[in-house]
């Protein structure tokens, strides 16, 4: 009975993610779609590219299979970058290779740790030259499924050109700062006797696979198999372990799928978030939401070095707007929020049940529950403290012990 509740919840809210209009049978019914802005980013629907064997350009070079869980859709892989084995080991190296920063101090993995599921501890990002970031590094689970890139980026929507970003960008910070020391950073990568045959097999159409365009496509595709979605909560809902859930984690469970509570709205379906494209929905998700947690003039503000999907539109109803992330692994993510501005999983849950946060003082005091922009279902609930501790609960079932431990995924070099 547990089980068939929870897949009902899970499908009804993907499906209301992907804007599907028709309900599936049986009960509970389907809840209502998320409310949309008009100002939130659309796009018509494109073709999927093809299988990924067909999609494999390289002759003799087989396609790379994704290890996908129970319940998981086959992602979208660009036709002019096909995975295969030889580009995911080239890219775990690079992720992890310090070299591929200006000053050599930092790589991927200095921001996005596998322990914590490809994210950090840090509120907001620190770079290479120890500038900080105005927002906090988001996880890298399943990010082949991610309908756009980075917290609050409508335009953004592939790996590949992601990458670019923290490789080469100045504003709002440096991160890797390679910008200007192209030539030095190339030729720290010759230099390293590892490189050139696994560059060779990656590349072998190109005589000189050394540009920072396969380096790209190569960190993209170790990105790609980073998929995690072997949780307790996984036994429990694909394969039918009964027991894989403790009361109270089911208990918790019921709530986050409730029309009192919400959370399935914005975290619902296979990915625990509506910012999903898979070959099913190649469309994707690309949906960002106010939750309330500033409001620093009474008319809706947010601090000025991060205002959300406003920076791109300049549409006022956008302010705040940010991408709900995966749940998945949660527990291992914190602190909280684009800024990294909540600490705990219960200091969330309080922040939800008030309907938005109130600061009292300081440069960023106001009350985010009467923030003008705040989603709909973003609403204060009044429970007991049993089931926010349930809630919580469930919350950390969703940790993946096999992802954050995977030899595969971890780092190649030497200690």
């Amino acid at each position: 009975m547990m089980r068939a509740l929870v897949t009902s919840v899970l499908l009804a809210a993907g499906l209301a993610a992907c804007g599907d209009a028709t309900a599936p049978s049986g009960e509970p019914p389907r809840p209502p779609a998320p409310m949309e802005d008009a100002s939130t980013p659309r796009e018509d629907a494109t073709v999927p590219p093809p299988p990924l064997e067909d999609a494999a350009v390289d002759a003799g070079t087989p396609a790379y299979p994704f290890p996908l869980p129970p319940g998981f859709p086959q992602p979208i892989v660009p036709k002019d970058n096909p995975l295969t084995a030889e580009k995911v080991a080239l890219g775990r190296h690079l992720f992890y290779d310090k070299r591929l920063s200006g000053n050599g101090t930092q790589s991927c993995a200095s921001c996005h740790e596998q322990e914590r599921a490809f994210a950090d501890s840090r509120p907001r990002g620190v770079g290479s030259t120890g500038q900080v970031h105005p927002r906090n590094s988001m996880s890298l689970a399943n990010v082949a499924y991610a309908a756009t890139m980075t917290w609050a980026n409508p335009v953004l929507k592939e790996l590949e050109p992601q990458a670019n970003v923290p490789m080469f960008g100045l504003d709002p910070a440096i991160e890797l700062g390679i910008r200007g020391k192209e030539a030095e950073v190339l030729a720290r990568l010759h230099a390293e006797p590892k490189y050139p045959d696994m560059f060779a097999k990656a590349f072998p159409r190109d005589q000189d696979p050394y540009t920072f365009d396969n380096v790209v496509r190569a960190i993209a595709s170790f990105e790609r198999v980073l998929i995690s979605g072997r949780s307790r909560f996984d036994r429990f809902q694909y394969d039918g372990d009964t027991n894989a859930l403790t009361a109270q984690e089911k208990r918790g469970l019921e709530l986050f799928g409730s029309e009192t509570l919400e959370c399935f709205h914005c975290h619902g379906g296979t990915f625990f978030t509506d910012a999903v494209t898979d070959t099913t929905s190649p469309s994707g998700g690309r949906k960002f939401h106010n939750t309330g947690l500033y409001n620093l003039d009474g008319k809706g503000s947010f601090p000025l070095e991060s205002r959300g999907l406003i920076e791109f539109t300049g549409v006022a109803s956008d302010m705040g707007k940010f991408k709900a992330p995966t749940l998945r692994n949660i527990e291992k993510t914190a602190p909280y929020m684009h800024d990294g501005s909540i600490a705990t999983l219960e200091d969330v849950v309080e922040h939800y049940a008030a309907g938005g946060r109130t600061i009292t003082e300081g440069p960023n005091a106001g009350v985010g529950a009467k923030n003008p922009y705040k989603s709909s279902f973003i609403v204060s609930f009044v429970i007991p403290a049993e089931d926010k501790a349930a809630l919580v609960a469930f919350l950390r079932s969703l940790t993946d012990e096999s992802f954050l431990t995977n030899p595969a995924l971890s780092d190649p070099w030497p200690r």
